[in-house]
């Protein structure tokens, strides 16, 4: 694989990164550790700029190129924030915060992306101007929004942005991307079901949210399998069911709590929608009631058609053409990313992990093997969208 020598070189320093940044993992907009090590470093490697607090705790470094007539700006976003688990891996270099990890990755992806920034600090072979983007609060809290919202596009004449994410199965040395809808929309939702509880000895003088409720779990599911287009992607999960205290007291009240994944606006639209119906129409049946509270929480990543290619040929400029899935399956997780891209054009690509635990999971680990692959697709790809 053609990596940079002077990457290779890196390898070493930048995993070293990664491992302290695993050891003190830390939550949501809460990195103020992990955001302090990276402005410190974007410092020492020269950065033009380097700005701190873009959306709560986000940071961003500015690397000027050699050249500066074509006057583009290139946006790489890396996320920072871990996970509320307690790991289990056993490393030596195992989170030492009690139920906090790096379950996700954003470890490896902060420190693949401050790899590259001192690589592009140092060459600066590109006619242009990097935006380096380290983004908190990826898992759930829309980090990415808040950095948006806080006119970072605007503020650093950002022109297309570009991210990255660890794929586990995916293997070491592949990369996966696809125009289009490449993450899903994520939506959640409550369903709080009222009826009349009693003794369980007395259910006909009772309208039992139990079995209410049960018949929502069923009735739901076939809105996937009935109402939405075979050939669209979309999946709902329930996956809380709470209801009674007791064995002999039929309950008041049930609340069912799920998940909603789709790629298409109007599959999004039609099932928040049918969800409500569904809901309240089984409910009425025994005489009982459905409120459900539907909240979006990020929209479907959407690469650029147009932006894709370039990062399709950043990769095969690293791992070889055949490396390369530009048609990769479509992810039903979900990805704050979005909101960039929705600000401007670019491009989610996914780098193989190989063979490990999966993301969100107590013994996952980053794998350290794909540094210099991950900072060589940076590089390579600031180097060919601003040639020098």
């Amino acid at each position: 694989m053609p990596i940079v020598n002077r990457i290779a070189a890196l390898h070493e320093e930048v995993t070293a990164w990664r491992r302290d940044i695993h050891e003190y993992p830390e939550l949501q907009f809460d990195v103020h550790r992990t955001a302090g090590i990276v402005a410190d470093k974007l410092r020492e490697f020269g950065c033009d700029e380097v700005v701190t607090g873009i959306g709560r705790t986000g940071v961003v470094g500015i690397i000027r190129g050699k050249a500066h007539g074509s006057g583009k700006v290139v946006g790489l976003r890396a996320d920072m924030d871990a996970l509320p688990l307690t790991e289990i891996t056993g490393l030596p270099h195992a989170s030492k915060v009690p139920g906090k990890m790096h379950a996700c990755g954003h470890d490896g992806h902060t420190a693949m992306l401050l790899g590259a920034a001192k690589y592009l600090a140092e060459t600066r072979n590109f006619d242009g101007t990097v935006a380096v983007i380290f983004q908190p609060a990826e898992e759930g809290e829309k980090g990415g929004e808040a950095m948006v919202l806080d006119g970072m596009m605007e503020r650093f004449g950002i022109q297309e942005v570009y991210g990255m994410h660890n794929a586990p199965g995916l293997p070491v040395g592949q990369f996966a991307i696809r125009p289009g809808p490449m993450l899903a929309a994520v939506d959640n939702f409550r369903i709080h079901v009222e009826g009349k509880g009693g003794h369980a000895a007395r259910p006909h003088q009772s309208i039992d949210t139990i079995l209410v409720a049960s018949h929502i779990v069923v009735a739901v599911q076939s809105i996937v399998a009935r109402n939405i287009d075979p050939l669209k992607s979309a999946v709902i999960s329930i996956c809380a069911f709470n209801a009674g205290f007791t064995n002999n007291v039929i309950p008041q009240t049930a609340e069912l709590r799920g998940t909603v994944r789709t790629h298409d606006g109007e599959v999004r639209d039609f099932i928040e929608r049918r969800l409500k119906e569904v809901a309240e129409t089984t409910a009425a049946v025994f005489g009982a009631t459905a409120t459900v509270e539907h909240v979006r929480v990020v929209p479907a990543t959407v690469n650029d058609p147009a932006h894709t290619p370039h990062a399709v040929a950043a990769a095969a400029a690293v791992v070889g053409e055949k490396a390369v899935n530009d048609d990769a399956p479509q992810i039903m997780g979900g990805e704050d990313f979005s909101y960039m891209l929705q600000a401007r054009p670019g491009a989610f690509i996914m780098i193989g992990q190989g063979d490990t635990a999966s993301v969100h999971h107590p013994a996952y680990d980053f794998n350290d093997e794909i540094i210099p692959l991950g900072m060589s697709y940076w590089a390579k790809l600031v180097e060919s969208r601003m040639p020098a």
